[in-house]
């Protein structure tokens, strides 16, 4: 079975840094390009993050030149390397593959606020 596991979240000063975690599955995380996604309260997921099994990397507009993402394939360890936080990037931060599976793991929330 998939599983992911999310961590790394908090509350955290407009201007301050977070970085996340996820732990995969080995059996997804091998083979497959990743994605962080998030999900602010009352809207839509997005996806903000994505890198390939080989390292290509696509990030929204709205995190570009803030957040960082990479992957540890030895350890199947997706990281986001989150600076330059700002309120409206408060969020339940989730990982998974891109495009994503229908299992989600539980997530860890950012929230930023002075």
């Amino acid at each position: 079975q998939v599983q992911l596991v999310e961590s790394g979240g908090g509350l955290v000063e407009p201007g301050g840094s977070l970085s996340l975690s996820c732990a995969a599955s080995g059996s997804i995380f091998s083979i497959n390009t990743m994605a962080w996604y998030r999900q602010a309260h009352g809207k839509q997921r997005e996806r903000v993050a994505t890198i390939t099994k080989g390292g290509y990397i696509v990030y929204a507009a709205s995190v570009r030149g803030r957040f960082t993402i990479s992957r540890d394939n030895a350890k199947n360890t997706l990281y986001l390397q989150m600076n330059n936080l700002k309120p409206e990037d408060t969020a339940v931060y989730y990982c998974n593959v891109y495009p994503p599976l229908t299992n989600w793991g539980q997530g860890t929330q950012v929230t930023v606020s002075s």
